[in-house]
């Protein structure tokens, strides 16, 4: 007997990286799991690859319109939903005098303001009792040079959750962060050069980055009733780094 048998989950951002680690484990633990992402050839890759109790759809978390389309994808193919990781985003680094609108803009509209319109429009279709969790970042707890916007922008999540632990409490729906350290994923390897990558496995205590499988057992634990007690907390996942 599965974890999430019979549960219906969206995973936001999974073509890759941790969210899809996340996908796979969901559906091996008896969930079926609607996964977006921008590029309609990821999603049906990743799709792919997941192999069953699957629907993908192209949706780019920044744009309402396409959130929309997938939350009535969800309502048509399954009435509700009973788990919710909003775990689309992305970053990059700029340091502070060379910091642009664009950046600014690009960051808040999909880790901040899109996560935020991703749970709202989720809400109609949460069944009460479900586990909502948002993908955060240690980047918001520690002062890693040349990622201020990126930080600032994951730093409102808990902020969210907070609040909203409030807002939802008569229907028992939890709101939690999964906050992950520097994990190997494509998104940091298109970011990180080697030395910057040197640089930040030099601060994890095990000297290297963890693995996206390390962060889907984790979000795991947040999707199932083995977590059933958790509520309105950042759960960090990333080797210890945060506390040397």
């Amino acid at each position: 007997m599965g974890k999430l048998d019979g549960k219906v989950a969206v995973i936001t951002g999974a073509t890759s990286g941790m969210a899809l680690a996340g996908a796979k484990l969901f559906v091996d633990e008896g969930a079926h799991v609607f996964i977006s992402g921008r590029r309609k050839d990821a999603v049906d890759e990743a799709a792919e690859l997941i192999g069953r109790n699957v629907t993908g759809v192209q949706a780019d978390s920044a744009d309402l319109d396409d959130l929309d389309r997938l939350f009535e994808t969800v309502e048509r193919e399954k009435g509700a939903v009973d788990v919710l990781w909003a775990s689309a985003g992305a970053g990059e680094p700029g340091r502070l005098g060379e910091i642009t609108e664009e950046q600014f803009d690009a960051a808040f509209s999909l880790n901040a303001r899109g996560t935020l319109f991703t749970v709202q429009k989720a809400l109609r279709l949460f069944n009460d009792g479900g586990s909502i969790f948002m993908t955060g970042s240690n980047a918001s707890l520690r002062g890693y040079p040349e990622w201020s916007v990126y930080a600032a922008s994951k730093a409102v999540l808990p902020a969210y959750a907070r609040v909203w632990v409030s807002e939802l409490r008569d229907r028992k729906i939890r709101v939690n962060v999964l906050t992950p350290g520097q994990v190997a994923t494509p998104m940091m390897g298109a970011v990180l050069d080697e030395q910057t990558k040197a640089q930040f496995e030099s601060v994890i205590p095990r000297r290297e980055m963890g693995r996206p499988e390390e962060i889907a057992s984790v979000a795991l634990f947040l999707a199932s009733d083995d977590s059933s007690y958790v509520n309105g907390m950042e759960l960090v996942v990333d080797g210890g780094t945060t506390v040397i």
